[in-house]
């Protein structure tokens, strides 16, 4: 007895396409905070393993034409290596904004995180990624300070 097998599909293989798709077809239609807050995440996570090279790299082009490459590596260096290492952070803020004042015209969101490092209990970081031509959101500026 021969089985033909052209067109049959086992339960359990489709239950993992339909799976997929659906999965797929979700990312393919996540909204733009979530966009944006995905890709600050990726790019903060660099800068928390001191992988300055690469944050600088994964950035938006609008920050590399204000910063080089070098200058950024010093700079974040300086501001997040006395801090020490992260201990946690929590999203507080965020808001979508077209065309900001001052900036390039574009979508952008503003990121606010309640954060906490080994030598700084409480800060608050700042972060705008903006969607570039590509549409990929990428990171354009950070700043941390201390809570007040």
């Amino acid at each position: 007895m021969t089985r033909e097998v052209s067109g049959w599909i086992p339960r359990g293989a489709m239950l993992i396409c339909i799976t997929a798709l659906v999965a797929h077809r979700g990312y393919a239609q996540e909204k733009p905070e979530a966009q944006a807050q995905n890709a600050a995440e990726a790019w903060l996570a660099l800068v928390d393993a001191g992988k300055y090279g690469e944050s600088w790299d994964e950035a938006s082009k609008a920050f590399k034409a204000a910063v080089s490459r070098t200058a950024w590596i010093k700079q974040v260096t300086a501001a997040r290596r006395p801090l020490g290492k992260l201990i946690s952070r929590k999203l507080t803020k965020s808001n979508l904004v077209k065309d900001p004042p001052k900036s390039p015209p574009g979508d952008y969101a503003g990121l606010q995180y309640q954060s906490s490092f080994q030598n700084l209990k409480s800060a608050v970081e700042t972060i705008v990624p903006m969607q570039d031509k590509d549409g990929k959101w990428r990171v354009t500026g950070y700043i941390v300070k201390k809570a007040s």
